[in-house]
């Protein structure tokens, strides 16, 4: 059977029950399993000896702490990775996975409405994680990030995606013309409806959905090969043609 995408409302009804009184999982082991999915993918296709230096740009909700997980990580990696987050999250949660990077002397550019610092360190660096915007967002793309976006698209680095490529309608895809369009993405839990027409590198992460969830939302999810955290799925053209 063929992989079930989900639409943004089943994606956070999944969401919700993964960290409710079935799932128990904490919103802490979600994040870590997700970011390490997600620095796992971009060290997969991106060599640190040709693409240490990664930008990684966090947005303020959940998917920004995925973003400060895999920043952590890379650098756990061998990387060196620096972190443009304009509007930290205010929850507690947040300031915790900064202090870990910290911690791991990871640089966090100040937050500024100034873009300056944002198109220096797109000079200096080597590849781009996009943790900006998650599965709960809605058009249309907003100040800082407004301005923000075209500037990743213009620097011709590579960008790799988490989840949803930031810009884009989480059901129906890429329908402004700012919203990235990236090179690699890692979707997480499973893929959502916006991307089935994605072309690009495809993987999935979030090796952590129970048995009972998958078969109770009949996701019918790829089989990890050995211990990784991710699995490639079929580029779009390539599936069209089974």
């Amino acid at each position: 059977m063929a992989m079930r995408y989900l639409t943004s409302k089943l994606a956070q009804q999944i969401d919700e029950e993964l960290m409710d009184s079935v799932g128990k999982f904490s919103i802490d082991q979600l994040m870590e399993l997700a970011g390490l999915a997600c620095a796992q993918t971009l060290a997969t296709v991106y060599e640190k000896d040709k693409y240490s230096r990664v930008l990684v740009c966090c947005g303020p909700g959940n998917q920004g702490g995925d973003g400060l997980v895999a920043a952590r990580h890379l650098g756990l990696f061998g990387y060196k990775p620096t972190i443009w987050m304009p509007k930290p999250g205010s929850k507690e949660i947040y300031q915790r996975l900064k202090v870990q990077c910290d911690n791991m002397r990871i640089q966090t550019l100040e937050p500024t409405s100034d873009l300056g610092p944002l198109k220096k360190a797109l000079s200096a660096s080597d590849v781009i994680l996009d943790a900006v915007f998650g599965f709960s967002f809605k058009p249309p793309v907003r100040a800082p990030f407004d301005e923000a976006l075209p500037l990743l698209s213009q620097s011709g680095l590579p960008i790799v995606s988490v989840d949803v490529p930031s810009g884009w309608n989480v059901d129906e895809g890429r329908v402004d013309a700012r919203a990235l369009e990236p090179d690699v993405l890692v979707s997480l839990t499973a893929p959502k409806e916006g991307v089935r027409a994605y072309k690009g590198r495809h993987f999935l992460g979030g090796r952590f959905v129970p048995k009972s969830m998958e078969e109770k939302y009949q996701l019918n999810l790829p089989i990890y090969p050995g211990i990784s955290q991710i699995v490639e799925l079929p580029r779009a053209e390539d599936s069209q043609k089974l």
